[in-house]
């Protein structure tokens, strides 16, 4: 593992349970709308087609061939992950896709030039507010005039994962305090209902005790029917000026 690397409980121990948390997130694509509208919003062109995507932190390149479809042809697409084991999974999954590459790094020393992507990506990777300084850094010397960020986290404010999410995990900052984290850093939130839609109750509750201790997760899932959860994410954007 490299310097600096952060590890990840959920995906770093249960990958393959992760893949089916990944399948679940997101089904109606309302998140990667809301990031399609951020990225035009700081552009004025066409969304991702055409530029070059850093997914930072990318795990096993879950979403690494959605964002080669999404820039097409003529753009590129960088998986940044520290966990070797993950980097080869990644590099297993996008075996054959010409436009995409996967590097092994950290948040806090990105292996790329300055002002070399369009987009940074990061979902549930580093990017938690206080102590992803050294990262925030990285990401405003890696991105090019023009350029957009994009980190998603939890909503702990609202939703159904957002209360299940407190709950777990007490003693991370409140809602507000994050808000004002990223707000004083020129980051702007806007919030999605992203929702989880598993295959089976089986899936959910293993994503379920993957992510909470296990006397939360037996609670919440005691009280939680059936295979979906309303589940809201915090997408931060920020605009690197022109």
């Amino acid at each position: 593992m490299l310097p600096g690397a952060v590890p990840s409980p959920n995906i770093w121990r249960h990958t393959d349970t992760y893949e089916l948390e990944n399948r679940a997130a997101d089904p109606d694509d309302r998140l990667w709308q809301a990031m399609r509208d951020a990225v035009r919003a700081g552009s004025g062109g066409d969304a991702f087609a055409g530029r070059t995507v850093l997914d930072l932190g990318c795990g096993t390149g879950f979403h690494l061939p959605r964002f080669a479809d999404e820039v097409g042809p003529d753009g590129s697409v960088i998986g940044v992950e520290p966990h070797p084991s993950l980097v080869s999974l990644a590099r297993r999954r996008v075996r054959g896709l010409p436009r995409v590459d996967v590097r092994e790094g950290v948040a806090q020393e990105v292996p790329l030039p300055d002002a070399s992507v369009d987009v940074v990506h990061v979902r549930w990777a580093y990017f938690f507010g206080r102590g992803c300084e050294p990262g925030l850094v990285e990401l405003d010397r890696v991105l090019r005039p023009g350029g957009t960020a994009l980190v998603i986290d939890n909503d702990g404010a609202r939703s159904t994962w957002g209360a299940w999410f407190r709950r777990g995990y007490p003693h991370l900052d409140p809602p507000e305090e994050t808000e004002r984290f990223w707000s004083t850093r020129g980051w702007t939130r806007v919030g999605v209902d992203m929702g989880w839609r598993f295959d089976s109750r089986a899936d959910l509750e293993a994503v379920v005790r993957i992510e909470l201790r296990p006397e939360v997760a037996d609670a919440v899932l005691a009280g939680h029917q059936g295979l979906e959860v309303d589940y809201a994410v915090n997408l931060w954007v920020k605009h690197r000026p022109r």
